[in-house]
């Protein structure tokens, strides 16, 4: 099994208390633009990469989906997600995406949430998806955004009075390995660009349906002040593809 970065006490403590993993989907910046990419739930059948506590699992169920499988790598992902989010309809996996193996055209959606930046191959994970899906199936993910992920900090740059002046973009086309910190652990993550990501995509099959940089929603920007910070760069790419 690989290492997991989740599965660090230190590191799953401060998870635990971001926004996200406090209330769910609602807590997630993303989660007002999302919600309205994905396709009806009626009736589907459902697989979510990286399903961390197993918030879109629930959603999909909850919103009338006849079956989930929830995959992560996190033990501690897992056992947060059976004791919050187990639901008739879902079944939690332990593994790396990387060794999932399923079916062909087993699942009418795909979701993934901000999880694939963590996978060195996307090409291998694209094509997977595309075989496991029905024809005319989606695939639906977010990921954070290649401006985000190039220069590698990941953090802003500041001046002498710690006040933040912009954020960094270089090595943007030098794709691969980047070494980052978050939630004070190192973790490692893999840049692409965006031209990547879409060829990859349509090489492997896909018709586009919709790209969208969001932004934060008017409420989130009114009720948290450091949000109006996300309106200065991209923060996260979402990608709708369909089989």
């Amino acid at each position: 099994m690989k290492e997991n970065k989740y599965d660090h006490p230190s590191f799953f403590d401060q998870y635990e208390k971001m926004l996200r993993s406090q209330i769910g989907l609602e807590g997630a910046g993303e989660w007002h633009t999302l919600k309205n990419m994905l396709p009806d739930f009626q009736g589907k059948n459902i697989l979510d990469l990286g399903c961390g506590f197993g918030w879109h699992c629930r959603f999909a169920i909850e919103n009338g989906a006849k079956s989930v499988i929830g995959i992560d790598l996190s033990e501690r992902m897992l056992s947060k997600a059976l004791e919050i989010n187990n639901i008739k309809g879902i079944h939690y996996e332990r593994k790396a995406l990387e060794e999932v193996d399923c079916p062909a055209e087993k699942f009418d959606l795909i979701l993934s949430s901000l999880t694939l930046h963590y996978v060195e191959s996307f090409d291998t994970i694209a094509q997977h998806i595309y075989k496991w899906l029905i024809p005319g199936g989606s695939f639906v993910f977010s990921i954070e955004h290649p401006v985000f992920t190039a220069e590698g900090s990941q953090d802003w740059v500041y001046d002498k009075n710690g006040e933040k002046i912009n954020w960094p973009v270089d090595r943007y086309f030098i794709e691969g390995k980047r070494n980052t910190t978050f939630l004070g652990e190192n973790l490692i993550k893999y840049h692409r660009t965006l031209t990547s990501y879409l060829n990859i995509l349509l090489q492997h099959g896909f018709t586009l349906k919709e790209i969208i940089e969001p932004e934060p929603s008017q409420e989130m920007l009114k009720e948290i002040p450091e949000m109006k910070e996300e309106l200065r760069r991209p923060m996260m790419l979402l990608i709708s593809v369909l089989k």
